[in-house]
This record gives C-alpha cells, sequence and structure tokens, in this order.
C-alpha cells in the first residue's frame, strides 16, 4: 500500500533496498509468531511438533538473517533506518517474551497497529524518498540531532490511520473470539477491559478507515481514484455484521451460570478475589 502510494506520488522506487526491507521484515514477522508460539505452548503446558531446541534454533536463525538483512539495509541507507529498525525490532521482541509480554497487555492493538500503520510506511518512505525528505539524523560527536519535516511527517501520519485501525482491528478479533480462553490462561487483553464495547469498536475502526481515505483524497495525499475503495464498504459493513453476530453468540455460550458458580466457590477470600478477577469480563 505504501509503495502505491510513493508510486502515485511520483516516487521512483530503489528497488534493491525496498526488496531487502520487505525480506528482513519477512522473516522477523516469522521470528515474531515464531516466538509467540514457543512461549505461549510451553506457558500452557502444550507440545510443540518438533523439540523445542530445533524450534529454538529456528528462532534463532531467522532472528540473525532478519538483523543481518536489517544492517545491510542501513549500509545501504542512513542512520534513522538504523533508529527505527531497531525500535521494530524490539517490539517484535518484547510482543510475547519478556516480563510484561505486549500480547498479554491491553495495549496490543495500539502497538501492533502503530508499528504496522505507521512505523512501517515511514521506513519505506525514509528508504525511497530524496534524504531528509520527513526525517534526518545529524551527528556532531555526541549530539545527534533529529530533523521532522512536519508536512511530509503529518501526511504520513494521516495515510496511517487506514494500515494501522485495519491491523488492530486483526488483533482485536483475535482477542475478542479467544477471550475466554486469554482469561483462563492469565492473559488480560484489551477486550477483557473495555468489555461490551469491543465488538463497536471493531466495526467503527472499519468504518473510520473509509473516512480516512475520504479526507486523504480531499487533503490530496491520495489521488481521486482511490475513492474506489467505497465500493467495498458494502461487503466489508456486512462480513462485520456477521462477524459481531457470530462473536455475540460465543460470549453468550462462555457466560457461566452464576447461581452454580456461587455454591462452587470456596469461601477463602484469596481464592475468591482470584476466582473473580477471571469472571470480571462477564
Amino acid at each position: 500500500m505504501t509503495v502505491l502510494w510513493l508510486i502515485a506520488r511520483g516516487i521512483t522506487i530503489r528497488i534493491f533496498p525496498t526488496a531487502i526491507f520487505f525480506s528482513s521484515m519477512l522473516l522477523f514477522d516469522l521470528t515474531t509468531t515464531a516466538i509467540n508460539n514457543y512461549i505461549d505452548t510451553k506457558t500452557n503446558g502444550e507440545k510443540l511438533p518438533y523439540d523445542r531446541v530445533v524450534a529454538k534454533n529456528i528462532i534463532i536463525g531467522l532472528l540473525a538473517a532478519s538483523i543481518g538483512l536489517g544492517l545491510l539495509l542501513v549500509a545501504l541507507t542512513d542512520y534513522i533506518v538504523l533508529v527505527l529498525g531497531a525500535l521494530c525490532f524490539a517490539c517484535g521482541i518484547l510482543y510475547t517474551y519478556g516480563p510484561v509480554a505486549i500480547s498479554r497487555i491491553p495495549l496490543g492493538e495500539v502497538i501492533s497497529g502503530f508499528f504496522y500503520g505507521v512505523m512501517i510506511p515511514l521506513i519505506l518512505a525514509v528508504i525511497n524518498l530524496p534524504a531528509g525528505s520527513i526525517l534526518s539524523v545529524e551527528i556532531e560527536g555526541s549530539l545527534w540531532s533529529l530533523h521532522v519535516q512536519m508536512l511530509e511527517m503529518f501526511k504520513l501520519l494521516i495515510f496511517g490511520i487506514v494500515p494501522a485501525f485495519t491491523t488492530a482491528n486483526i488483533m482485536l478479533a483475535n482477542n475478542t473470539s479467544d477471550l475466554a480462553k486469554d482469561v483462563e490462561t492469565g492473559r488480560f487483553t484489551l477486550p477483557y477491559y473495555i468489555k461490551g464495547y469491543a465488538l463497536p469498536l471493531f466495526a467503527w475502526l472499519y468504518r473510520t478507515c473509509y473516512g480516512a481515505v475520504i479526507l486523504m483524497v480531499g487533503l490530496k495525499i491520495l489521488p481521486t481514484t482511490a475513492l474506489l475503495m467505497l465500493l467495498s464498504y458494502p461487503l466489508v459493513e456486512k462480513n462485520t455484521k456477521i462477524f459481531l453476530q457470530k462473536t455475540e453468540q460465543v460470549r453468550n455460550l462462555c457466560r457461566f451460570d452464576q447461581k452454580l458458580l456461587a455454591h462452587q466457590l470456596e469461601p477463602d477470600a484469596g481464592d475468591f478475589s482470584r476466582r473473580a478477577h477471571r469472571l470480571i469480563w462477564l
């Protein structure tokens, strides 16, 4: 999407650095998925289809390859790509790994949406736009200075609404559908805290994307042909309503019989508190 936007602006795409970026991004995406599966299966007491030593070696190999390509990309561009890339790598690893994994807190949708919707388009813009067109770094000894072209950054932030919101919605849909299982395994994601607002939020994030396209055309960030995207709105709205109905049915099936639960709860205050914390999302 970002590449098409740059082409529409008359920017000549640097094929080799862009290919290196997408290759590194793909390998790192596989790395984060592998780490996520490794940690989740270990936490939940599940087995992997192969030995965990082999799984660790695969993760290390994917991570090393993505880092190597990332460093090559820095050599072909400038230091700002190193800074932005390091932030993306840190977020990807901390998504699942670490004392407070991002995937287990209510900020997962926000953080994933920001990095996929803003950081990735930003890196692609820095790679393909003339040096200093959006971000630049000046190094004088131990002093590093960051310069931002605010107009270009504003355009990029508005452009990032669509990929950011659609990415956040993918995670929101997964977390909403898996809410009961997540609570049982100690994952308290955004739907756990906002409860009944999760489904309306899912619907309005998609609707906001169409409003953003109209805004971008009005501000001449996107060409008029981008309005063709509006033709997909009836289908997206229809599928959204189907998802909302099915998800609500699943949530209803997962509700506990509170009268039965009251008889099953032990009188111990600490145990009651722990169980209540797990059921509050209902």
